[in-house]
């Protein structure tokens, strides 16, 4: 990374991308759970769906914390 010394990545830029790719990977298992046609599959994909979009609440909720705090 060092021809990129000049553009830092900050903890929040982590935060919203780890928050974008969760809010993705939820949707993602959600579809798959309604297009694959093995049951253990399609309970596995709802499963991780659900976990996925909890991982994303809580990114949402530390995002929204943390844009706070800047405009205060």
């Amino acid at each position: 990374m060092a021809e990129h010394a000049d553009i830092k990545i900050t903890s929040y830029d982590r935060l919203l991308r780890a928050w974008e790719n969760s809010m993705e990977l939820t949707r993602d298992f959600e579809v798959y759970s309604k297009e694959v046609d093995d049951d253990e599959l399609k309970k596995v994909f709802k499963k991780f769906a659900e976990e996925e979009g909890m991982h994303a609440a809580k990114f949402r909720e530390l995002l929204v914390k943390r844009q706070n705090e800047r405009l205060n």
